[in-house]
């Protein structure tokens, strides 16, 4: 089975900014790049999150359900970035014990 045309129909369909870049071409955004842009956002919404709870504390519990909705959507984040980090060293972890 030639797998030819299946490479071009899914090149094809997929959007141009996120093709794979072949050797020698350069890449839009480093993956460093993307991984500070994730920090950042999970920076992000602890510190929203954080500051529901003070405006919940200091002005009352007028907005209980958007408070708790910013806390949730900051402790997922904080989950995923683990989850993430965790994978990773898994990744390393698994290259160091192979034997070239």
């Amino acid at each position: 089975m030639r797998i030819d045309p299946i490479i071009r129909n899914l090149n094809e369909s997929v959007a141009p900014g996120m093709k794979p870049n072949g050797a020698g071409e350069a890449a839009g955004t480093s993956f460093a790049d993307q991984l500070a842009s994730k920090f950042s956002e999970v920076n992000k919404l602890q510190n929203q999150a954080e500051q529901a709870m003070e405006d919940g504390t200091v002005n009352g519990a007028s907005n209980i359900h958007e408070t708790m909705i910013r806390l949730e959507e900051a402790d997922l984040g904080l989950r995923m970035l683990t989850r993430f980090r965790d994978k990773a060293m898994d990744a390393y972890h698994e290259m160091m014990r192979m034997q070239f």
